[in-house]
């Protein structure tokens, strides 16, 4: 069974370190090995965003960076009328397999 099979089955939080365990389990790496393989997928993700490139993992999900216009905005305490700037954000779309686990899990 896969690490990301496994994560899947998981109801609750998966951080970093855990990540980084089950890796280590399920691989046989040693920590510092699945610690680098776990920093350079984050590494490799983050480089695609600053270079405006779409991160696709076929059936889990995708991202990418939708670019926002800057807009007027209101202080909802003051109710002033204040200028928002334009900004990127990453955009999550979960992928078809994902769907159908998470609802299969559900039910």
């Amino acid at each position: 069974m896969s690490v990301l099979n496994l994560l899947w089955m998981r109801t609750e939080t998966v951080n970093k370190l855990e990540l980084i365990q089950e890796f280590k389990n399920k691989c046989n790496l040693t920590t510092q090995e699945a610690s680098e393989v776990v920093e350079l997928f984050f590494k490799e993700m983050i480089d695609a965003f600053v270079n405006g490139e779409r991160v696709e993992i076929r059936g889990l999900f995708s991202f990418y960076i939708k670019e926002y216009e800057g807009y007027t905005g209101r202080n909802p305490k003051t109710g002033e009328k204040v200028r928002v700037g334009s900004k990127k954000l990453p955009f999550f779309k979960c992928g078809k397999e994902l769907k159908k686990r998470v609802d299969y899990l559900a039910n």
